[in-house]
């Protein structure tokens, strides 16, 4: 698997990246554990704290794009530096947040920005770029494999700190954690001038703005951005609303804690396995088999006794395909658009997973207020896995002959 990785520089780059991913995403990936307390100590009501959530999960997606042409462009080493900080200041100012709208602004905006900004788009495209093509599968796989970790650490200790020193000083530890990133970024930054070609020729290659418009005309593209809908819905569902399934349940909360850990564990496994099968199968059927899993594992789930094991389960059998996702996807944008502007295009990629994101989140918020449990969503959640499922099947694996007028 690691065979490509014959050179330090290639190392540096792919974990520089990974420990980037693993802050951020782990960051991220643990607000939910906040909504309870959020709840209880400044009187805001779920929904409105599941829509500054919602807001952000709309919000990491749209800046992946604008992150990553910016990194295209201009390179990533400012763009990362930005976006370490402003995730670093909405998780510092969210204890003076005392209103639904101040934590839109905090939650919702400034850490959503600063999480996206550091996120897949400008990170892939710091692998796609500076790294053989040899090595871009598995690099893909480790770098992801971060985000995965970041939130099996992230979780418990959050959720120790909520219980020791309270939400407000677990948040202010959050930001100091996030500044932990910066050093890496050099790590990343001086390979910046050291790009390899893309998998087009630079002469029969489009500027930006038309590879954007012939991939949005592309089918196969706008598959896969239908399947990676449903991944995003489905992330931000479980990662917002979990702990109110575990706490619906009677169930402790570091149940939930500890099952958020668990998927983050289970994918970095997933994530690795998914970045080797790169290399040896059409990634839509990779993307085809890890959908149909999750609604599978969602009819086993509802069937089952809710304790502590069956979400423990259910964490172990969700991280496998968690984020795995999105080395696939990527590879498939690569493949049909090559990595010129991967950062670009994976970035809207990204972008359609989070709107997903925000309905999953927001109506997750709606559906328990209305009735009192998370069970429509379950049932939505499971037909759009089925569907992101089938979606992928139809797509082409070979690359855009683009025609220059």
């Amino acid at each position: 698997m690691f065979r490509a990785f014959n050179t330090r520089q290639t190392w540096i780059v792919t974990l520089s990246a990974a420990g980037i991913l693993l802050i951020t995403m782990g960051a991220r990936q643990s607000l939910g554990l906040f909504v309870a307390p959020l709840h209880d100590s400044i009187g805001v009501d779920i929904v409105s704290i599941s829509l500054a959530l919602a807001i952000g999960q709309f919000v990491w997606g749209a800046v992946q794009p604008i992150a990553g042409a910016l990194g295209d462009r201009f390179g990533y080493a400012p763009v990362l530096y930005g976006g370490l900080a402003l995730l670093a200041l909405g998780s510092a100012i969210t204890p003076f947040s005392s209103s639904a709208w101040g934590l839109i602004v905090s939650l919702g905006l400034l850490s959503a920005m600063g999480a996206g900004a550091g996120s897949f788009s400008v990170l892939f495209g710091v692998a796609a770029r500076h790294l053989p093509p040899e090595a871009r599968g598995s690099a893909s796989g480790i770098i992801n494999a971060g985000s995965s970790l970041g939130q099996f650490i992230f979780a418990p200790i959050l959720q120790k700190l909520i219980q020791s020193i309270g939400w407000m000083g677990a948040l202010w530890s959050l930001a100091l954690m996030v500044l932990a990133a910066v050093p890496l970024v050099r790590n990343v930054a001086p390979a910046s001038g050291n790009t390899l070609s893309s998998s087009h020729g630079d002469n029969d290659e489009p500027g930006l703005w038309r590879s954007v418009k012939l991939a949005l005309q592309d089918r196969s593209y706008i598959l896969l951005n239908a399947g990676f809908f449903t991944c995003g819905f489905h992330v931000a569902f479980l990662v917002t609303h979990l702990p109110g399934e575990v706490g619906h349940c009677g169930l402790p909360p570091s149940v939930a804690s500890w099952s958020l850990a668990i998927i983050g564990l289970t994918n970095v496994f997933g994530s690795l396995f998914a970045g080797a099968c790169i290399a040896h199968f059409r990634s839509k059927y990779i993307l085809f088999w890890m959908y149909a899993s999750r609604a599978l594992l969602i009819i086993l789930y509802l069937a089952a006794p809710r304790t502590d094991l069956t979400f423990y389960l259910f964490a172990a059998g969700l991280g496998l395909t968690w984020l795995a996702t999105a080395p696939p996807t990527a590879a498939i944008v690569g493949k049909l658009f090559g990595v010129r502007y991967l950062g670009t295009l994976f970035g809207l990629t990204l972008l359609s997973h989070q709107i997903g994101g925000f309905l999953g989140a927001w109506l997750g918020g709606l559906a328990f207020t209305r009735f009192g449990d998370f069970s429509w969503m379950w049932y939505a959640d499971m037909a759009l896995a089925g569907m992101a499922a089938l979606v992928n099947l139809p797509i082409r694996e070979s690359e855009v002959k683009y025609e220059l007028t």
